[in-house]
């Protein structure tokens, strides 16, 4: 177990720091490395209280990590969020446990081997485990809603997908952190009822710190803000307001008239046709309201609410659609199905096998066998007419 605590306060402190130093960094930055900092701070703490002397009251810092989940997650997804002083209200079951460890300290508040004596601190035992399970299950749960949602509402500004404005990745790292804790408390209930001190419940959890460390590290330094990216991807990098108010569908109060929304729409539709935008992989929302001088929020009023769709599968509609005149197209027989999606404006083979997918109900391969099949047996056909008519 040392083995471990050693290569996750070594991997954890240096990835805090490597995040915290990076070029440009943000609050969510910040944030994350805080994070790490606070992970190899507890891992410090397990070596004291195991090799040196017994530290019964430093597992006040498993409090933080909810908060801080939640807190980079809401710093990503909102464009120019700032600090609020209601953030520290997160923090407060922290505070809590950190000044009773204070009052505490030295004593063996947080013994698992004799968890059920009647000792003075059998009370703060069970409310501790009691709360911190409830913190962790609560943060974890919002954690997947706000991911989810950002998900979603990504669709209504850009035509691609990346890990990097998905945040699929912290999905699965979010969903994986949880169900580690969740793996402790069995192991500890385990321990407790068991009264098995052989086993220490523990070890799951300085695995798995160890594992996010790793994890946060190599994902946490190469994410960038994701509003920062979709604008430098943006050959316009016009900033304007990126909030997700105008996603409503009623959009009672934009002010958008019937009339002009049908003129924005004819604009839009004949520039789509004319210009074919959407065969740049990085299109956003953004490129086309600044080529038609059309305010985003209108064109997002006008996509969603006259189309019924977002801007995600509104590009990619006409994707699919120049797939299937290049799949037509002799000159690009030779093309493989992939080059022909990126030549289409697709920016990775997974995005364009689910949306090809979705959109016709085959997967391109089989649109390919099909198409091509059809098209020899017309040709067959018609080769068979001539043959008749020349006898």
């Amino acid at each position: 177990m040392d083995q471990i605590l050693y290569i996750g306060i070594t991997q954890s402190f240096f990835a805090g720091l490597m995040i915290a130093t990076k070029r440009n960094p943000q609050i969510a930055d910040r944030i994350m490395a805080a994070w790490l900092f606070l992970i190899a701070i507890e891992m410090g703490f397990a070596i004291v209280n195991k090799s040196i002397i017994p530290l019964y009251e430093y597992v006040f810092i498993p409090f933080t990590y909810g908060p801080l989940l939640y807190l980079y997650i809401k710093f990503q997804t909102v464009e120019n969020a700032r600090f609020r002083w209601s953030y520290i209200l997160h923090f407060l079951p922290f505070l809590a446990i950190f000044v009773t460890a204070i009052v505490f300290r030295g004593r063996p508040v947080m013994r698992l081997e004799n968890f059920w004596d009647t000792d003075p601190y059998l009370s703060f035992r069970l409310i501790y485990g009691l709360s911190f399970f409830i913190s962790i299950t609560t943060y974890s749960v919002i954690a997947f809603i706000l991911i989810n949602r950002h998900q979603r509402n990504i669709r209504n500004l850009v035509s691609y997908t990346s890990e990097r404005i998905t945040l699929g990745w912290l999905l699965v790292l979010s969903i994986s952190f949880y169900l580690t804790y969740v793996a402790v408390f069995i192991f500890g209930v385990y321990v407790i009822f068991a009264k098995d001190p052989t086993y220490d419940p523990t070890l799951p959890s300085y695995f798995g710190l160890t594992f996010f460390a790793f994890a946060f590290s190599f994902y946490g330094y190469k994410q960038p803000g994701i509003f920062n990216e979709i604008l430098t991807e943006s050959k316009y990098h016009r900033k304007e307001s990126l909030q997700y108010r105008d996603t409503d569908p009623k959009y009672e109060k934009s002010g958008l008239k019937n009339k002009d929304a049908r003129k924005y729409l004819d604009q839009l539709l004949k520039y789509m046709e004319e210009e074919k935008p959407y065969l740049d992989v990085d299109l956003s929302i953004h490129d086309v309201s600044d080529e038609l001088d059309i305010p985003r929020h209108y064109l997002t009023q006008v996509i969603n609410g006259i189309l019924g769709k977002n801007f995600y599968t509104f590009i990619n509609e006409y994707r699919i659609e120049e797939v299937k005149k290049l799949l037509a197209d002799e000159d690009h027989s030779k093309f493989t199905l992939t080059a022909i999606a990126f030549e289409a404006g697709f920016n990775s083979k997974s995005s364009f096998n689910s949306v090809f997918k979705k959109a016709t109900g085959m997967t391109p391969s089989q649109f390919k066998d099909a198409h091509l099949s059809g098209s020899d047996t017309r040709g067959q056909q018609v080769q068979d007419d001539e043959s008749k008519k020349s006898t």
